[in-house]
């Protein structure tokens, strides 16, 4: 004889007695211009300078396997040939997420959040002239939380391609063993009839010096530098 109550009908009838279509609409609109110039506002702080010394961060409401010390941060960049730069140089768009997850956080923490950094190859980062972001936020003594990752993955191979770029000793044992292998592949007989081992010697003294030439010329005349110098440089050149 009676009828199950649905609680969302009756939910809708109480809001439709006290407001019209056209009201529901307009407050539709006026949520939607809050949230859009929430992301502008937080969009313009990603993109300036801004000083993180006076935010006082509660910890006690961030997810600690989020928390990363800048000497971990300082590793990562220098192994993978990555760099860790204000937020402002990032020149591409921040996706809705990120921006979602930093006024999640905003209103978690009940004040407004800056000092961003990001952790990202060169060619994603607008850099001065001297494959993925992280957003972090800087909580305090060389700690910094991780807001968001977006995009593709690095390279599985990018950590060994970059090893030779890691410091100097890198680099002189890779000319080195380049050097041998170029030696152990050249057919030396076609320069002497019975090659010796001072054949082989002065052509890896021959190769080494090529590839060391090479090496110098890019590295120098292009204004490179290893990884363990520029990871948190902002000069294109560094």
């Amino acid at each position: 004889m009676f009828h199950k109550t649905d609680v969302e009908i009756e939910l809708k009838r109480n809001r439709d007695r006290r407001l019209t279509e056209d009201e529901i609409l307009m407050q539709v609109e006026h949520l939607l211009a809050e949230l859009d110039e929430d992301r502008q506002h937080i969009e313009q702080r990603l993109r300036s300078a801004s000083d993180e010394s006076n935010q006082e961060i509660d910890l006690s409401i961030l997810d600690p396997r989020r928390v990363y010390s800048l000497e971990d941060i300082k590793r990562t960049c220098i192994d993978y040939r990555l760099r860790f730069l204000e937020s402002r140089y990032f020149k591409g768009d921040f996706p809705e997420e990120t921006v979602s997850k930093i006024r999640q956080m905003e209103n978690e923490q009940g004040m407004q959040l800056s000092g961003f950094k990001i952790m990202a190859p060169s060619k994603r980062l607008l850099l001065e002239n001297a494959d993925d972001p992280l957003l972090f936020l800087p909580i305090g003594k060389d700690q910094y939380y991780l807001i968001d990752k977006w995009g593709n993955d690095l390279h599985p191979m990018r950590k060994w391609l970059m090893w030779p770029y890691k410091n100097f000793e890198n680099l002189i044992l890779t000319i080195f063993l380049l050097s041998m292998v170029l030696t152990w592949i050249t057919p030396v007989h076609l320069f002497h009839p019975e090659p010796g081992m001072q054949e082989y010697v002065l052509m890896f003294l021959f190769m080494f010096k090529s590839v060391g030439g090479v090496v110098l010329y890019y590295g120098f005349a292009k204004g490179k530098n290893f990884n363990n110098a520029i990871w948190d440089s902002k000069y294109y050149n560094a």
